[in-house]
């Protein structure tokens, strides 16, 4: 039952920040008894780490389709246009994967 700072932003995603206040059952210098507990949250400003790459790769796709749009009018760029869309698919699960993780995190109650 050690206490911690936690940072917590809009999106819901949290982490543990610095280490504040030693328990009475762990008596050694140093070391915590491995419970944590919260001492203060602070909340905050922006986008989470997860949010802000999910965003970058998002714009990423968006770009990609904007490129397989415009070489599907300029015609004869089929192995590019097949190539984009396979890295397409690809960006999608990435970011499919990174929202389950982040929804996963942000309702777990391990904190």
């Amino acid at each position: 039952m050690c206490y911690y700072d936690q940072q917590l932003w809009p999106c819901g995603w949290w982490r543990w920040g610095q280490f504040r206040q030693q328990c009475e059952r762990e008596h050694r210098v140093g070391e915590t008894c491995g419970l944590k507990l919260i001492f203060q949250t602070y909340v905050q400003r922006g986008l989470c780490q997860k949010c802000d790459q999910m965003v970058k790769k998002q714009r990423r796709v968006r770009k990609m389709r904007d490129d397989v749009e415009r070489w599907r009018r300029e015609g004869n760029r089929r192995a590019t246009i097949e190539k984009t869309r396979r890295d397409m698919a690809e960006l999608a699960g990435q970011i499919d994967r990174m929202w389950r993780e982040h929804e996963t995190r942000k309702n777990s109650t391990n904190y």
